[in-house]
């Protein structure tokens, strides 16, 4: 096994190292991509939309069920592999973090979407026969996009993806009104994920996230218990987590590394925090992936 998860960048994968976006069949896309189904990284947002075919998908170390009709959403830094079985074929999206930089004047505006937001949680989507075709007949518009030229075909491209991106908050209820209690509550916890992924390695308590959300600790976890079953607390310890297992792959660095580099001064307490979380030791979980000790 590699010594770590490769990086890639979306030039790996395009013809033209000036493209930010890649739409493309993907049956065709895999078998280019063959030596990619070992698990690796990318530096931009790639989106699997599935029409045939099984197998699974592991997405940050979480393994799910291929089955025709599942949409996989994926951004920057999430390790992801693949093990298909049969005919594969559907929609690939590749984009870059700064596709829709020009276009959108807020550029955190992706982050409204959840399943853009890089929590494995929401990246899986089932879509119901009803929707299906309208997934895919937006889908389609954006491959005949993507192989059309002309001046403003990029631009063409980013308002396709929008409005693909709005479908499928308008299928996972996103758009409901943000006045009625359960949206707000929803909005909190979406904005609380986000303040995590930027901030788990100097803020560790709930009460200092409660404090950036103008909300009190306890009503900050009254939404984490009542919405995901875990306290706001555990929220930030598996981000953390997350982060430890994602550098464990890489053999080069020692678990007190691990430890310093996430912010610890004490490994012993790191470790007891990772066996908490996961059940196993740093060095079980590294065994388990088939990752020597350092």
């Amino acid at each position: 096994m590699k010594n770590e998860f490769p990086v890639y960048d979306i030039c790996k994968f395009s013809y033209s190292q000036e493209d930010d976006i890649i739409v493309k069949p993907l049956a065709p896309y895999l078998k280019s991509m063959r030596k990619l189904h070992f698990p690796h990284r990318h530096d931009f947002y790639h989106m699997i939309f599935f029409t045939q075919g099984g197998g699974s998908h592991t997405i940050d170390f979480e393994k799910f069920e291929v089955n025709p009709f599942h949409g996989y959403f994926m951004s920057p830094g999430q390790v992801h592999g693949w093990e298909f079985e049969g005919e594969v074929d559907g929609y690939v999206i590749n984009f870059s973090k700064t596709f829709f930089k020009s276009f959108l004047l807020d550029n955190q505006y992706l982050e409204n979407f959840t399943f853009l937001n890089g929590q494995v949680q929401h990246s899986v989507i089932n879509l119901e026969e009803q929707a299906r075709s309208s997934a895919t007949e937006v889908l389609n518009k954006a491959l005949t996009a993507a192989e059309s030229t002309g001046k403003f075909r990029l631009d063409k491209l980013r308002i396709i993806l929008l409005e693909f991106f709005f479908l499928i908050a308008e299928i996972k209820g996103e758009l409901g009104d943000t006045k009625n209690s359960e949206s707000h509550n929803k909005t909190v916890l979406r904005n609380f994920e986000m303040l995590i992924d930027k901030n788990y390695l100097q803020l560790k308590l709930p009460k200092e996230y409660a404090a950036l959300l103008c909300i009190t600790p306890s009503y900050l976890n009254a939404i984490c218990k009542t919405l995901l079953g875990i306290s706001a607390g555990n929220m930030i310890r598996n981000r953390v987590v997350l982060e430890a297992k994602r550098m464990l792959i890489n053999m080069k660095l020692t678990v007190t590394e691990i430890a310093y580099q996430l912010n610890f001064s004490d490994n012993s307490y790191f470790c007891k925090l990772f066996k908490n979380q996961t059940g196993v030791s740093p060095e079980t979980f590294r065994k388990t992936l088939g990752v020597k000790s350092v």
